[in-house]
């Protein structure tokens, strides 16, 4: 009984790890904002979610100094065999990004979509 519960667990840990979850942001986001992301991403990454995609399709603006902290969640997610991808960011979004540093620290994607599909693509074996 123990070995079926404990099999069990294991499909959940795993289930939970190759599961993509997808946050829809919205309207301004603050400093506290991000800052409150970050904590939810971290409950999330706790909680044994590895793959995370963050859409900001309807974002219209975000404060800078929001960007470092994601950035370092971002780098907790990839220690850990995950990744956080961004997708939806307008070109004044994508400024901001590119202004405090993050230029080149997530992979961006026009649609939530094809951020989902990343995922996929790398769990693909090869054929």
């Amino acid at each position: 009984m123990d070995q079926v519960q404990e099999v069990r667990r294991n499909r959940a840990v795993v289930a939970a790890s190759e599961r993509v979850e997808t946050l829809m942001l919205e309207g301004e986001l603050e400093e506290a904002d991000l800052l409150k992301l970050c904590e939810d991403l971290m409950h999330r990454l706790h909680r044994g979610t590895r793959q995370v995609v963050l859409d900001f399709a309807d974002v219209s603006h975000l404060n800078y100094r929001g960007v470092r902290p994601l950035m370092a969640r971002t780098e907790q997610f990839r220690r850990a065999g995950g990744d956080v991808k961004l997708s939806g960011l307008s070109p004044y979004l994508a400024a901001i990004f590119r202004a405090a540093g993050a230029h080149d620290t997530f992979e961006l994607y026009p649609h939530m979509n094809d951020a989902r599909a990343a995922f996929q693509l790398a769990r693909a074996p090869f054929v």
